[in-house]
């Protein structure tokens, strides 16, 4: 559905993009997440039409987007502030495209009201926009989006006015919905939690450039690179010797994960895999802290002679701070990184 050759952006001296390569296939939801400045929005308004690709091509469907102003692209964007039109009442908002589109007032008040029903507010069509709570607009913006029948629907922080409780809720009705309408959505964000929920694929940026692709699972389990690694919140991260299936590191010896190179290389522990023993059974290390995490309890732990470790735990085993424990790590959870 949209491909993505080598597209660089330059303002100034800054390159935003960076020579970006990137396909996403018809029916998939696909998030592009990082941090400020990492220029996922920026790749967001080149697809659209509203940035011009300083080298490279954007192609929809096949067709080369060079030259195509933004209304004739048939895609949807929907930005993070709404951008309602606040003298429009709620069916004023979502037929908006429809009437850009010279479509028969009974098909657009057919087509709203089923979009209402979809997005959860029926019969809304009367209601004054400034009357509704963030969630409720963001609901219309989405209608409104969804109108025209775009190729592509491209979300820009479509959630980040919101607070978490309703994001989390409606992260996983936009899921359904896209689902259910077979949409093929393109969504940046800087939010993980929010890009994990929604897509069947996260593409992590860097500096114009994209640092890692794969299914939510596969990212979040194998962070190819200790950037990825740190952006995603693992900082068990330390410098380390592969030699036959172990790794000599300032933990001590750590089982070496599968396929890595022998020699030197940065090695990643994830959380879940440092598990609390008895002292006597693996490398003393003292709680320095611990932080509630709603189903678990994240341990900071000093061992004596290497820098300091983060173990997740079940709320009934977390010791105090202060107490020794031991410490052993697990293979699957012991990740060799490429790259700073």
């Amino acid at each position: 559905m949209l491909r993505l050759e080598g597209v660089t952006v330059r303002f100034g001296g800054r390159t935003a993009l960076d020579a970006v390569d990137l396909d996403v296939a018809a029916h998939e939801i696909v998030c592009v997440l990082g941090p400020s400045g990492s220029g996922k929005s920026t790749l967001l308004r080149v697809v659209a039409g509203l940035q011009r690709a300083d080298a490279g091509w954007v192609l929809l469907a096949g067709r080369d987007q060079t030259g195509v102003p933004a209304h004739r692209r048939g895609v949807g964007l929907m930005f993070q502030d709404h951008q309602l039109f606040p003298q429009r009442d709620v069916g004023g908002n979502v037929a908006f495209g429809l009437r850009m589109r010279k479509v028969a007032r009974a098909e657009q008040r057919r087509t709203v009201a089923e979009l209402l029903d979809l997005v959860g507010l029926p019969g809304a069509q009367g209601r004054a926009v400034t009357a509704l709570s963030g969630g409720e607009q963001q609901r219309v913006a989405l209608a409104r989006a969804l109108a025209p029948e775009p190729k592509l629907l491209m979300l820009d922080e479509p959630l980040g006015q919101l607070d978490r409780g309703l994001r989390e809720r409606l992260v996983v009705e936009l899921r359904e919905l896209f689902g259910r309408l077979g949409t093929t959505v393109l969504a940046v964000t800087h939010d993980q939690g929010e890009a994990f929920a929604l897509a069947d694929r996260v593409v992590v940026m860097r500096e114009g450039r994209v640092e890692q692709s794969g299914t939510p699972l596969e990212v979040w389990q194998r962070p190819a690179t200790e950037f990825v690694a740190r952006f995603l919140g693992f900082d068990n991260v330390v410098e380390a010797t592969v030699s036959g299936e172990a790794a000599d590191t300032p933990w001590g010896k750590l089982p070496a994960p599968a396929g890595a190179a022998q020699g030197p290389c940065r090695l990643l522990v994830r959380p879940a895999g440092v598990r609390l023993t008895a002292v006597a059974d693996g490398l003393p290390c003292a709680v320095v802290g611990r932080t509630f995490r709603g189903n678990h309890v994240a341990l900071l732990l000093q061992p004596a002679g290497g820098p300091r470790l983060e173990a997740a735990c079940a709320l009934r085993d977390a010791p105090e701070p202060g107490a020794t424990v031991g410490v052993t790590f697990t293979a699957e959870d012991v990740v060799a990184l490429s790259g700073a």
